[in-house]
């Protein structure tokens, strides 16, 4: 059921939205009908224009990862479109600004609400479609490579997942603020596309030992920063990586969340481990990082140095066929669900 946060009394104007019928494969994602949301305080509508696809809503759809409290159960991280309506307290955006959001939920509507804060303008150079698969991965960047990790100029990053839309942009972020950037990835393919976007070491995870690579590129010294997906059996290989004072931060967990850890070398080289998830911090936190992108990143974004790399852009009707490329794993950076 579409949830909605209309005030009673409100007229409404049917939208389209992808629902999960039910917890399962793709073919649960239908196009269903329902209200309009309605923003409310510090809010803004969105009338949606472009959807980013990502790993979160693959988990939704499975029932493996619900909605924060208070947001939409309809999956959708992140979008792009244009301003319809203001809530009370509201400066900036105004309607018909164009915008990329970051959203709990909601965004595989034709309208979605999002907090103002954490609303970003869309550069000029860039197509919707392009600005939607801006705000999941960059958000996340740089909350957790530079804000968390404190990556910082002449150092070393690890990216695993290397080609994923969160690789693909914090290899761009991470060599336009001066780091040297080493990853990983699934396959030849995957690596030369990571190598064009500036990785300086792509190393396929399937026939080649990244602890074995990391350390010869560095002189046996490690890699200062580690952004991992993957926990499970890479904590121990992680760990074995890390330079002295390293740190290590784990966004997702591909292959689990449980390890078997030797913290002896966690202590003789004074590591960091840690982790965080972005869908349920508050307005606040996320509106600090939007205001962070806008000064570091966007002049970036808007000079081209950076950019959204996008693999497909899927007809928003077609939702289910986003979910099955997304699950094959075959993608370099974002596939984008479109409603025109």
């Amino acid at each position: 059921m579409f949830p909605s946060s209309s005030p009673a009394g409100a007229s409404f104007i049917d939208m389209k939205y992808i629902n999960i019928a039910a917890p399962g494969g793709p073919e649960v994602l239908r196009v269903a009908e329902g209200e309009t949301p309605v923003a409310g305080n510090d809010q803004v509508l969105i009338k949606v224009h472009a959807a980013g696809v990502n790993r979160a809503d693959t988990l939704q759809r499975q029932g493996k990862y619900p909605p924060p409290a208070g947001a939409s159960e309809v999956p959708g991280l992140e979008i792009a479109g244009e301003v319809s309506a203001v809530g009370a307290g509201v400066a900036w955006p105004k309607t018909g600004d164009r915008v990329c959001a970051l959203v709990p939920g909601g965004g595989y509507g034709e309208f979605a609400v999002a907090h103002a804060g954490s609303c970003l303008p869309v550069p000029d150079s860039l197509t919707l479609e392009q600005a939607a698969g801006i705000p999941e991965t960059y958000f996340t960047v740089w909350s957790n490579v530079f804000d968390r990790a404190g990556l910082r100029e002449g150092e070393t990053l690890l990216v695993h997942g290397g080609a994923s839309g969160i690789g693909t942009t914090a290899i761009q972020l991470a060599r336009a603020f001066g780091a040297r950037v080493f990853v990983t990835a699934g396959s030849e393919e995957k690596c030369a596309a990571c190598r064009a976007l500036g990785a300086e070491l792509a190393i396929n995870y399937r026939n080649e030992d990244f602890v074995k690579a990391c350390k010869t590129a560095t002189g046996d010294r490690g890699v200062n920063v580690i952004l991992d997906m993957i926990a499970g059996d890479y904590m121990t290989r992680n760990i074995d990586v890390a330079a002295v004072e390293g740190r290590i931060v784990i966004i997702a967990g591909m292959h689990g969340y449980k390890a078997e850890v030797n913290f002896l070398p966690v202590m003789l080289k004074r590591l960091i481990i840690t982790g965080s998830g972005l869908r349920g911090r508050s307005d606040d936190f996320k509106a600090a990082i939007a205001a962070a992108l806008k000064e570091k990143v966007w002049p970036l974004l808007e000079a081209g140095v950076v950019r959204p790399l996008i693999y497909k852009v899927v007809p928003a009707e077609q939702a289910a066929e986003a979910h099955r490329i997304m699950e094959a794993g075959e993608h370099t950076g974002k596939i984008i669900l479109s409603w025109h």
